[in-house]
C-alpha cells in the first residue's frame, strides 16, 4: 500500500498494491498494521458504514465533536465521487482549507480524514456505494455540520449548480465562519 499525506497535516491518499490476472483482481483493502505504520496513528475502527446515493447527491459537511469525534477511512465499493475534507481543528496552520481526491471503484483509492475534519462528498456517476470506517462510534448529540457551499470554503464538488440534491437537515447549516464564530 502506498500512503500519501495531502497538504492537510494527517489526511492521507492511500493507495493499495493491486494483483491482476485472467481471473481478475485481488488487493487487501485494509491492515491495519500497515496503515498505522503509514499514517504514523494508533487508529482502531469499530464502526463500518455503507451508503448508497444518485447521480448529484451531494452529502456533507458533516463532523462529530469532542469526544465523540471520528476519523474516517473512506473509498468508493461502485462509482465514483469527488471526496472532499476540511480542517477545522482551530490550532492547525491549515484549519479552513480542503482537499478534494477523487474516489472511485476503478482507482481504489482511499482517503483517511483525521478527527477534528469535516467530511462530504458529491457523486459523479450515475450512483456510487460509499464505504468507510470510523474509529469512534456515532453519537447523534455530537453532530456537526457545515453548508456544502458555504462561499469561504469554495469547494468545487463538480456537479454544476442549482443540479445538486442535498437533504434538508444539510441546507440548513451554517458556513464555515458561522460555526466557528459560536465556538
Amino acid at each position: 500500500m502506498k500512503a500519501t499525506e495531502t497538504k492537510l497535516k494527517g489526511c492521507f491518499i492511500l493507495e493499495p498494491r493491486k494483483f491482476e490476472d485472467e481471473r481478475g483482481y485481488f488487493f487487501e483493502s485494509f491492515n491495519e498494521k500497515i496503515f498505522n505504520e503509514l499514517t504514523q496513528t494508533t487508529t482502531h475502527f469499530v464502526q463500518d458504514n455503507q451508503s448508497y446515493s444518485a447521480k448529484g447527491v451531494i452529502r456533507g459537511l458533516h463532523a462529530q465533536g469532542g469526544e465523540h469525534a471520528q476519523a474516517k477511512l473512506v473509498r468508493v465499493l461502485k462509482g465514483e465521487v469527488i471526496d472532499v475534507a476540511v480542517d477545522a481543528r482551530i490550532e492547525s496552520p491549515t484549519f479552513g482549507q480542503h482537499v478534494a481526491v477523487h474516489l472511485s471503484a476503478e482507482n481504489n483509492k482511499q482517503l483517511f480524514i483525521p478527527r477534528g475534519f469535516l467530511h462530504g462528498f458529491s457523486v459523479l456517476s450515475d450512483d456510487a456505494v460509499f464505504f468507510y470506517k470510523c474509529d469512534n462510534f456515532y453519537n447523534k448529540e455530537s453532530e456537526q455540520g457545515v453548508l456544502y457551499n458555504a462561499p469561504e470554503l469554495n469547494i468545487d464538488w463538480g456537479i454544476e449548480a442549482g443540479t445538486e440534491i442535498v437533504s434538508e437537515k444539510d441546507i440548513i447549516l451554517p458556513t464555515f465562519n458561522e460555526l466557528f464564530q459560536k465556538q
